[in-house]
């Protein structure tokens, strides 16, 4: 080789052609700004991405995933408002990941490689106003029935608190499904005797607790209420965690510690929810036959008063598919508050508005939820599929939307909460009606 030909080799080598997706350039900001959050150390997520190392080593997995949209666990799709903290990645980031496995996952030049982000240290939202912790630690059995368990914690109040967020840090995630928060003014739960050897007692009757103060949720972020909203948490009360176990396969034990944040003063308006279908469908015949692919249940209601819509959430468990919650204003306009079109029990969340939205008196509010219960349904933990109605463990269903909300006159939330517990009620008593055998059932279901 001639000497003016060993002079082009280094440049030659260092060339990339001008399309090259590289790990330091391309993929490191997307990683780096949607996925750090949960794949770092003492975090839900089972490994880290925070190394070209880490990233390459499960790259093809992550275009695969990316690609379905399974991952980042963002499952509402674009509605006709846009939502706060939203995860989705965009189209042109999913396309960079598939292409960069493609070229063989380079890393480019490491100099470039942006700086990891700046993680909260110990609470995403900051440092709480109070800190608590269960009183003792509540040990999961390996296997068995899912476990709904009722744990009171005194917080000390000497005063009205209103939470503008809460936040939960589980010890054992794996088996914690979700939780819900409510406060106990009256001191009964936390008067209640143990039920067993373990603190708290089993059911999801929550022990008379009456204040829902919202729950946490595997994929659920902390968020604060926007526009200063709050939920009033009354001086003297207990807290209580009603908590869904799952058991996976090992033993383990639940200490959980939870934070609080609350506002300065009362805000001027109180937040409340409209769910669709009502009571998470218990009353709307739900009763899925073996094979059923697409069995629906739907639901509406008409507004009362003028609200201001906060955001929207779901629930439902393994076989359901699809929810949607639409608004059909007084002039016929129909805005999608909330759609979902691959729910997955392993990730729920609440999705807020960016703004708040006004829906007129008027607007007529319909919820709709889709389970499939087939054998091609990949979530269907029965197989073959067995019949399911509503009930309370992981196997049965239950699924709802609702519109978190408050009313545009801070005067109209009793008129707004009066009216939508006569549609609850209307509801309830039509099923009751039709089906006798199931008024019985529910009379024992209310009595546990």
């Amino acid at each position: 080789m001639k000497l003016w030909s060993l002079l082009f080799v280094p440049a030659l080598l260092a060339a990339q052609p001008a399309n090259q997706v590289t790990f330091s350039k391309h993929i490191a900001p997307i990683i780096f700004n949607n996925c750090a959050e949960c794949h770092r150390p003492g975090e839900a997520a089972p490994f880290s991405l925070l190394s070209y190392q880490d990233v390459a080593r499960r790259g093809k997995i992550i275009a695969s995933v990316t690609q379905s949209r399974f991952m980042p666990p963002w499952k509402a799709e674009e509605s006709s408002f846009p939502f706060r903290d939203q995860r989705r990645l965009k189209d042109a980031d999913i396309a960079l990941l598939q292409e960069w496995v493609k070229q063989g996952m380079p890393e480019g030049d490491a100099k470039n490689t942006p700086a990891l982000p700046t993680f909260a240290s110990g609470w995403r939202l900051g440092e709480p106003d109070l800190v608590v912790e269960l009183p003792a630690g509540y040990k999961i059995p390996a296997d068995g029935a899912d476990i709904y368990r009722n744990i009171a914690i005194p917080l000390g109040l000497t005063e009205n608190k209103w939470v503008t967020a809460i936040d939960m840090k589980p010890t054992a995630r794996s088996v914690v499904h979700h939780v819900l928060y409510f406060a106990d003014p009256t001191g009964k739960v936390h008067s209640r005797a143990n039920e067993g050897e373990q603190i708290g007692f089993s059911g999801m009757r929550a022990g008379g607790a009456s204040v829902t103060l919202g729950g946490w949720a595997l994929g659920a972020q902390p968020h604060f209420f926007p526009n200063g909203l709050a939920m009033e948490l009354p001086k003297g009360s207990d807290f209580v965690i009603q908590y869904h176990f799952h058991p996976n396969g090992k033993v383990e034990t639940e200490k959980a510690t939870i934070g609080f944040y609350f506002a300065k003063q009362a805000p001027e308006k109180q937040l409340m929810s409209v769910m669709l279908p009502t009571t998470y469908s218990l009353f709307s015949g739900l009763n899925i036959a073996p094979g059923d692919k697409d069995f629906v249940l739907r639901d509406s209601y008409v507004l009362p008063v003028d609200v201001d819509a906060v955001g929207a959430g779901a629930h439902a468990h393994y076989i359901a598919t699809r929810m949607k919650m639409t608004a059909t204003l007084p002039s016929g306009e129909v805005k999608t508050l909330l759609s979902i079109n691959d729910w997955d029990f392993a990730w729920q969340d609440r999705y807020f508005f960016q703004d708040t939205q006004v829906l007129p008196k008027g607007t007529r509010l319909d919820g709709e939820v889709h389970w499939d219960n087939s054998a091609a349904n990949p979530r269907n933990p029965s197989n073959p599929p067995i019949a399911v109605e509503w009930g309370e463990q992981s196997k049965d269903e239950m699924g709802m939307v609702n519109l978190i909300m408050t009313p545009h006159a801070k005067d109209d939330i009793k008129l707004l909460q009066q009216d939508y517990n006569k549609h609850q009620s209307e509801v309830m008593m039509q099923k009751m009606k039709e089906d006798p055998a199931f008024a019985k059932k529910i009379q024992t279901l209310l009595q546990q």
